[in-house]
């Protein structure tokens, strides 16, 4: 894979059961640093995109490489698939944070039974990562404490902590009252800032023009459009796209 991809996805495919495909022949390469957005009505493939670049949904046919770990959905092992998930992280849109574990823990985790690190080195790097989301004072709170922002932040500096080649996000704010949806942006606006590779799924359009470096448009299990956020959003071109955009930003 060349030095600059850090995402490079081929002839992805994924169906459920004998009719329903819901990923067809998806082609995607994505560069280091750069915020990929992804739009499209709902039921089009796009969470199951992002589930599939790290195997929590298994593709039906396809080769997904990250950080230069390549896995072929047609002759894999186990190992292929927890080597595959080293590379990337994924926040989903209900956090998904372990109840019984405080916010600091919580980021610990995966350090200590992924990564294997010592119980106070984890504590460190997991502390940098919460002060970063601006949740240092929320530390040892447990997630039933938290708002839903709160607890986005804090699935988002477990997401950072373990350093991954890319941050996965699946609409990280479609659980978040409206109030609380600005905190989420703006933690992950810092992290486009600081260079951090990231796919979005996300319904926020003024957000995707505001952060990302590309927008990707899917429809009917395949993308449709990829180009620049002037390109998509601002002057879009392809008529199922224009469709999308007045019913979503009237």
């Amino acid at each position: 894979m060349e030095e600059n991809v850090m995402v490079k996805v081929e002839h992805l495919y994924k169906n459920f059961g004998n009719e329903t495909q819901v990923l067809k022949d998806v082609n995607l390469t994505v560069n280091k640093n750069e915020v990929i957005a992804i739009l499209g009505p709902s039921g089009t493939g796009k969470s199951t995109l992002l589930r599939c670049l790290n195997y929590l949904t298994v593709p039906t046919k396809g080769i997904i490489n990250i950080g230069g770990k390549k896995v072929d959905a047609a002759k894999h092992s186990k190992k292929d698939v927890v080597d595959l998930r080293k590379h990337s992280s994924m926040v989903f849109q209900g956090y998904n944070l372990f109840k019984n574990k405080t916010a600091l823990e919580n980021v610990m985790e995966a350090l200590i039974t992924v990564q294997n690190k010592p119980k106070e080195e984890a504590r460190k790097i997991a502390m940098n990562y919460v002060a970063k989301v601006g949740m240092e004072d929320r530390k040892d709170y447990y997630p039933s404490k938290l708002s839903g922002g709160q607890q986005q932040r804090i699935a988002i500096a477990r997401a950072m902590a373990v350093n991954p080649n890319v941050i996965l996000f699946d609409e990280p704010t479609s659980a978040l009252d409206p109030e609380l949806v600005g905190e989420v942006l703006s933690t992950i606006k810092d992290l486009a800032k600081e260079g951090t590779t990231m796919i979005l799924v996300t319904h926020e359009i003024g957000f995707a023009r505001e952060v990302a470096t590309r927008v990707l448009f899917m429809d009917d299990g395949k993308i449709v459009a990829d180009g620049t956020p002037e390109e998509i959003i601002d002057n879009p071109e392809d008529e199922r796209l224009q469709q999308f955009l007045n019913v979503i930003t009237k």
